[in-house]
């Protein structure tokens, strides 16, 4: 992942994970990754994608989470924090960024699974917003299907 975008879903999520476990403000932990870790180490994000991202989720958490609640196994909250983060942000995504392709949201959430979660994860992270896409981006996919026909 070496694109700009690609770079700051990379920091946000690592950024959501760390809001998730141990309840720090969005400021502190935004700040620590401008200031700290994550720009310093990868100068090529897209700072403003990211802030929109992280803040974001948080700030839309009760459509996310009622989005994914409805194609998840269990509870949203006993996923795996760092599968949960993804899975949040990618429906995030899908709920927000209608100029970003749903395909190209899935595509970008495996590679953070693949990055980040455990062995197979991205196969869970993969079903899931598949189907949160088909929900929330019916139009868009039945446009796409229109044009291959």
């Amino acid at each position: 992942m070496s694109n700009p975008k690609s770079n700051a879903r990379k920091a946000a999520v690592q950024a959501l994970y760390q809001w998730q476990m141990t309840g720090q403000s969005l400021s502190l932990i935004e700040q620590y990754f401008i200031d700290q870790q994550f720009f310093v180490d990868e100068p090529n994000v897209h700072k403003n994608f990211f802030t929109t991202l992280f803040h974001g989720v948080p700030k839309d958490l009760i459509a996310i989470d009622a989005l994914l609640s409805e194609f998840v196994d269990r509870e949203v909250d006993a996923i795996d924090p760092v599968e949960r983060a993804i899975l949040r942000l990618g429906a995030f995504e899908l709920i927000h960024c209608s100029d970003t392709p749903y395909k190209v949201i899935i595509n970008e959430s495996i590679d953070l699974a693949k990055y980040f979660g455990a062995d197979g994860s991205h196969r869970y992270v993969n079903g899931i917003l598949d189907k949160a896409a088909q929900k929330q981006r019916a139009e868009e996919i039945q446009r796409k299907q229109k044009v291959k026909e």
